[in-house]
C-alpha cells in the first residue's frame, strides 16, 4: 500500500511540474515539451543504475496526461545510449520536420521513461534532436541540447520528484540588435 502512495505521489508531481512550467513558461496550444527522466534517481539509486519500468510508465502516463490537457505535445529523452534521441509521436514529428531513425527504446538503451513512452504514445518514433518550448529535467539527464534559444531557468515550487532533482526551463525568442532596438511595439 505503501509503494502504491508513493506512485501515485510521484504521478502527482510530475502532472504539477508540467503545469508549472506550461502555465509560468506561457507554452502555447501545440508546444513541445521535453521530458528527461532517471528512474533511478527517482528512485534514490545512482542515474542508469537503478532503472524501473513501472516507475517510468508512471512518469510517462503523467506527463502525457499533463500536456493533453493543456494541448502540448511531449518529447521523452533517451538516455546516452541511444545519444539523447527522443521518443516523439509520428505526427508531432512530421509536424516539426523531425526525421525518425531506426530504434526502439528499452530498459538498458533508452531507459525506462522512454521505453515505457514509447509504449504509451499512439504511432511513436524515435528522432535524433528536437527543439522544444520548454523542458523539465527529473534527475539531472541534462535535457538542454534538445531546447530552443534562448533557455530561461524556472525553479518548481518542489525543488524534487521522488529522490531526483527537478530543473525547468521555457525558452524565449533571441534578442538581436543594439542600443536602438525594440522589443515590443511600445518601447
Amino acid at each position: 500500500m505503501k509503494e502504491v502512495l508513493r506512485m501515485h505521489k510521484i504521478a502527482e508531481q510530475v502532472e504539477q511540474a508540467i503545469d508549472f512550467l506550461i502555465e509560468q513558461g506561457h507554452i502555447p496550444e501545440g508546444g513541445l515539451i521535453v521530458l528527461g527522466c532517471s528512474t533511478s534517481e527517482i528512485n534514490g539509486g545512482a542515474i542508469g543504475k537503478a532503472g524501473s519500468p513501472e516507475m517510468g510508465g508512471i512518469v510517462a502516463a503523467a506527463a502525457l496526461s499533463a500536456c493533453a490537457r493543456h494541448g502540448a505535445e511531449l518529447a521523452v529523452q533517451c538516455c546516452e545510449h541511444l545519444n539523447r534521441a527522443l521518443v516523439l509521436s509520428a505526427a508531432a514529428a512530421a509536424r516539426r520536420g523531425y526525421p525518425p531513425v531506426s530504434a526502439v527504446p528499452h530498459c538498458h538503451a533508452g531507459g525506462s521513461c522512454a521505453a515505457e513512452a514509447y509504449r504509451l504514445i499512439p504511432g511513436p518514433v524515435v528522432v535524433e534532436a528536437i527543439q522544444a518550448e520548454a523542458g523539465l529535467d527529473i534527475g539531472d539527464t541534462f535535457i538542454g541540447m534538445h531546447l530552443r534559444p534562448v533557455a530561461v531557468p524556472l525553479r518548481p515550487p518542489e525543488p524534487s520528484i521522488g529522490q531526483a532533482h527537478l530543473t525547468m526551463a521555457y525558452t524565449r525568442p533571441k534578442y538581436i540588435g543594439g542600443p536602438r532596438a525594440r522589443y515590443t511595439l511600445g518601447d
